[in-house]
């Protein structure tokens, strides 16, 4: 028996003028972080391509070859939809985000630096992300740990927040120094991306 469904391969999005013009992280490291990017989403394309139709036999090969495709496919897709997240709320100013993602912070976290503290910490504990997500079952903001694109997942939560710690996020600017680089991530995030979400998602504020 083949495995048969339908894909279609996607392109890459295109990156933000704003995004080589961040204020401490380089246009340098913005553009080769940009080429992992589409990295995953030639390799989601590829391994598609090779599941389409593949061996579904009970031979035990068979499926060592689907749980490796299956397990890369995973990994490829999460490093698509984090990236995405990331670039596309980079190009700020960062500061106070106010509005919307503002009151969830101030009523979930108690403020801002309590916030901003705790995903730091979340970021430098991390071996890969850190994100800020809204849980839909809680009804609540919270920060969680990613060791990989594809560990730790959260169901039934929306990220609004993806803080890509991988070195190769920071080591162009700030060699080991990856608390520096996290400060500068928070000085470019751009509030009206993410306030857009919140409002996109129907995220409650109360």
């Amino acid at each position: 028996m083949a495995l048969v469904f339908q894909f279609e391969e996607i392109a890459p999005r295109e990156l933000k003028p704003e995004l080589l013009e961040l204020d401490g992280i380089s246009r340098e490291s913005v553009e080769a972080h940009y080429k992992l990017y589409e990295g995953y989403v030639a390799k989601r394309n590829e391994i598609l391509g090779k599941l389409d139709g593949a061996d579904l036999g009970s031979a035990n090969q068979a499926y060592s070859e689907i749980r490796a495709l299956k397990v890369e496919l995973t990994f490829a897709v999460g490093g698509i939809k984090n990236h995405e997240i990331y670039f596309e709320h980079l190009g700020g100013g960062g500061g106070p985000p106010g509005d919307a993602f503002g009151q969830l912070v101030e009523r979930d976290f108690g403020s801002l630096d309590a916030w901003r503290t705790d995903l730091k910490a979340t970021g430098m504990a991390a071996r890969g992300w850190a994100w800020t997500a809204y849980d839909w079952d809680e009804g609540r903001l919270f920060n969680y740990i990613g060791d990989a694109q594809n560990t730790y997942p959260i169901w039934n939560a929306t990220p609004l927040v993806a803080l890509d710690v991988y070195e190769h996020a920071y080591f162009l600017d700030y060699r080991t120094d990856r608390s520096s680089y996290i400060d500068a991530f928070f000085d470019n995030l751009d509030w009206t991306t993410v306030n857009d979400w919140v409002a996109r998602y129907q995220i409650p504020l109360k």
